[in-house]
């Protein structure tokens, strides 16, 4: 199968063939329709979070089981599906208590990578999934079923971004209704946060980027109020249009030190800061632990928006197909596997929504 894959961080992904494993017990190979580009897969190819290479990273995937191993009861070949990263046992001490993203089980997967290049060196399995390729081998738990009319490059989207950004909203911080909220970072996941915050009846929610093109798109998807925090002041364009208070909740969807200390300066009393986007490996940031006890105010950790796959993607496409959540209009363009590279550039130009790898 062909596959882009990253030999050296910082440099192009090279498309070559590379050879997938068959599937074994609790195992599904699945041909990939679409699989959308997440910050998190450039952010890996850059080196910013380690790993081994050479890698074939991709994880927010779409597409149709192929074949699949013995004891796998949740889906057949023919199956449409969304593939994500989630990788849950349903049986240790989180998975029990409706945490699969914490799940600590080890599966064979973790330990040897299904991915074998032309000349037969490994290639490691990036964010557990490797959808920048035609095929992917993952376990069951990964993949969720979805109704076959549903268009799979919109699909795509609901593997991380949508239920990262949404969840962080409805499941993580389970956001009251007439709270005010402020997104610092308007990207894929960040207008998933607009979203999930409108569905929970928050006002005002107060979009904050640099880019004016993302801030522009930013009222279509739930947004009140629009910052350019380039150009404005954050912390004071937030208070400004919460009466003074500050953000009942602060979502950072970037994975950028300053964003986190932007938020900490402009979150309410008894208000929560809610951290979806991961800094690289060594960030760190200065707290005054004094006035987060005085001022009652919370730091929230979302990984994947807390997302119980297998309920959440199913609703999430019941809100699509009545019209309560905007899919098709976060895809920004769709590229070819061959053009994988400038679509990656056009992200890091800030130019993107959600670019696609269509095949």
């Amino acid at each position: 199968m062909k596959a882009a894959v990253c030999r050296e961080f910082k440099k192009p992904l090279v498309v070559e063939d590379v050879t997938l494993a068959s599937p074994a017990a609790g195992e599904i190979r699945v041909k990939v329709s679409a699989c959308a580009l997440c910050h998190s897969d450039i952010h890996y190819a850059e080196g910013a979070w380690g790993g081994r290479l050479p890698a074939v990273y991709g994880h927010e995937a779409a597409g149709v089981v192929e074949d699949i191993g013995a004891g796998v009861t949740g889906c057949l070949p023919g199956d449409h599906v969304v593939v994500t990263l989630i990788r849950a046992c349903d049986r240790c001490y989180f998975c029990d208590r409706g945490m699969p993203v914490a799940c600590a089980s080890t599966f064979p997967l973790d330990e040897t990578s299904p991915l074998t290049a032309s000349n037969g060196g490994a290639i490691s399995q990036g964010l557990r999934t490797g959808a920048f390729a035609e095929y992917v081998l993952v376990h069951e738990s990964q993949a969720v079923v979805i109704p076959r009319d549903m268009p799979l490059d919109s699909a795509s989207l609901l593997a991380c971004g949508v239920i990262t950004g949404f969840g962080a909203a409805v499941n993580t911080a389970q956001v009251e209704l007439g709270s005010s909220v402020a997104v610092i970072g308007i990207g894929g996941v960040g207008l998933n946060s607009l979203q999930g915050a409108a569905f929970q009846g928050a006002e005002p929610i107060i979009a904050i980027d640099v880019s004016d093109a993302k801030l522009q798109a930013a009222g279509q998807f739930g947004a009140t109020h629009t910052v350019n925090s380039g150009k404005q002041d954050l912390p004071d364009a937030v208070r400004a249009a919460t009466g003074g208070r500050g953000a009942d909740y602060v979502f950072v969807t970037v994975g950028a030190k300053e964003a986190v200390e932007q938020a900490l300066a402009a979150v309410a009393p008894t208000g929560a800061v809610v951290l979806v986007g991961m800094p690289a490996t060594g960030v760190t940031v200065d707290i005054d632990p004094g006035t987060i006890a005085d001022l009652n105010q919370r730091i929230l950790g979302s990984k994947m928006g807390s997302a119980r796959i297998h309920t959440d993607i199913p609703m999430l496409i019941d809100l699509y197909r009545a019209g309560r959540l905007k899919l098709d209009e976060l895809i920004s363009g769709r590229y070819a596997l061959s053009d994988i590279n400038e679509a990656i550039a056009s992200v890091k130009r800030g130019e993107a929504l959600r670019n696609v790898i269509v095949f």
